[in-house]
């Protein structure tokens, strides 16, 4: 387990900020929504059983200045960091729970000709660096500028379909609808210190740092988090109908390593701005560093919110929405024309100054511990609690 401490994890501003998450209770045996306030995590369970109906809440900002002044149970975040991850010690978990988890992709335009590389090479990535050359040519460059859904895009789209070049992942790019899908199962995705999985039949893999906005069952976008939508770029490369196998593995999804809720201090507007950095150390000691801008997303969170929910979808417990990322490594880690893979004990850290630091070590999927809490467990839990004679033995305050 990597050590962790607060001022690693937490945002630079974090006396300003608005920070939810999910806390594992050893001593209720459950995960219980938290406000880090003043160095620690206040129970919000008695005011909302889980974050889904806390974002849901119309008085959301209201139920939080009640918490912080009802006496509520809490715990040493320093405390929790250094603790061990066992169902006996409190500790981190995704700030998520009862959300669906779905992403965007292909919303950057480098990472599109990725795809596209991706796509030409079938999942070969001793083939990646000359096709990326042949695509490169085949589209002049560059397609920065290109709107999606536009009168240009779709004279580009022309060219490129006499030219033989065109490709599910330019349709879904420059194309009038965005890609969305579903990243995880509800309750699966991993938080801040735990491990995150690589099947043993990917090769050719890599993280995907990025923004996720979490939204409410309204389509309000309530805050945002940092995610990692773990890619298997053999897997999909292969066919993009193996979408699923690719991008919905045990560990595949990590959040964290808290909800970043809008206030004066910080708006939609500002994490429109974000710049999220990406710091990848092996146990061999390569490292890898990488940016994911933002600002340069192809298309504004409107469309990609639009796109995910409304008439079509609604998502009555709200849903976390990764909106893609700009990063796709293609440096060598290894052999020449090898590209990036990752390697069994990597440190993932993915981080924003105003979002904080979510960190995870890379291991087999394999060997990860099964996911065995589910929506059943979590309705159980939520009914033991709403028992009079289990709550009367709850100390007061937990530190």
């Amino acid at each position: 387990m990597t050590r962790l401490e607060p001022e690693a994890i937490l945002p630079q501003d974090a006396s300003a900020a608005l920070l939810i998450g999910r806390l594992w209770d050893p001593e209720t045996q459950g995960p219980r929504p938290v406000l880090f306030h003043e160095g620690v995590l206040l129970d919000l369970f008695d005011h909302a059983h889980t974050v889904s109906a806390l974002l849901n809440h119309d008085d959301l900002h209201g139920v939080l200045e009640d918490a912080r002044h009802d006496g509520a149970r809490s715990w040493d975040l320093e405390s929790v960091l250094n603790g061990g991850r066992s169902q006996d010690e409190p500790h981190l978990l995704s700030p998520v729970d009862l959300q669906a988890v779905k992403a965007c992709g292909v919303t950057f335009v480098d990472s599109m000709i990725e795809r596209v590389i991706e796509e030409r090479c079938a999942g070969d990535l001793t083939l990646a660096e000359q096709m990326r050359a042949q695509v490169l040519e085949s589209i002049g460059g560059s397609l920065a500028g290109v709107r999606p859904g536009s009168e240009e895009a779709a004279r580009v789209k022309e060219v490129l379909v006499r030219a033989g070049f065109w490709s599910q992942y330019l349709e879904v790019g420059i194309g009038p609808d965005p890609e969305v899908f579903t990243k995880a199962p509800v309750l699966s995705a991993v938080g801040c210190g735990e491990d995150i999985g690589i099947p043993s039949f990917s090769s050719w893999n890599n993280p995907e740092p990025e923004l996720v906005l979490v939204v409410d069952r309204e389509g309000r976008v309530r805050g945002c988090t940092l995610g990692n939508d773990v890619n298997l770029r053999d897997v999909e490369g292969r066919s993009a109908l193996l979408l699923g196998m690719a991008k919905d593995n045990n560990g595949s999804a990590a959040l964290g390593p808290f909800i970043r809720l809008f206030n004066d201090s910080y708006t939609l507007d500002d994490a429109r701005q974000e710049t999220i950095r990406l710091t990848v150390r092996g146990t061999d000691g390569y490292t890898l560093t990488g940016t994911n801008s933002v600002q340069r997303l192809s298309r504004p969170f409107e469309e990609l919110v639009g796109a995910a929910f409304g008439p079509h979808h609604q998502y009555p417990d709200g849903f976390a929405l990764f909106t893609g990322t700009l990063f796709a490594p293609n440096e060598d880690r290894k052999a020449p024309g090898m590209g990036f893979t990752h390697e069994t004990g990597d440190i993932v850290q993915i981080s924003s100054s105003r979002l904080g630091t979510l960190t995870n070590t890379v291991k087999p999927t394999e060997k990860l511990e099964p996911w065995s809490y589910g929506i059943g467990n979590l309705l159980e839990y939520v009914l033991k609690m709403n028992n009079p004679a289990a709550r009367a033995h709850l100390p007061a305050h937990h530190g």
